[in-house]
């Protein structure tokens, strides 16, 4: 699997703007972003057969994206009710 169907412009294709917005002006967001990059590197990895890991951490990181996108969808809805 290609991170390019996780990346967070493919996650929220409708917001670039804002994504770029948020990561050029909020230091946490930026953090976010860049936990997510790592992350799902990680298992674009693991998945590809680069790197071992068990299921469990496999899941442990999948589980570890959807929180990272769950944070960064209230951070861009809070965005656009500013």
């Amino acid at each position: 699997m290609s991170e390019q169907g996780h990346d967070l412009h493919a996650e929220f294709p409708a917001d670039a703007a804002i994504l770029h917005d948020l990561k050029m002006q909020d230091q946490h967001f930026a953090q976010l972003a860049k936990r997510h990059h790592d992350v799902t590197q990680t298992i674009y990895r693991i998945e590809g057969g680069l790197e071992v890991a068990s299921d469990n951490r496999l899941e442990d990181l999948k589980k570890q994206r959807l929180g990272l996108l769950d944070e960064i969808a209230s951070l861009i809805a809070a965005r656009k009710a500013a």
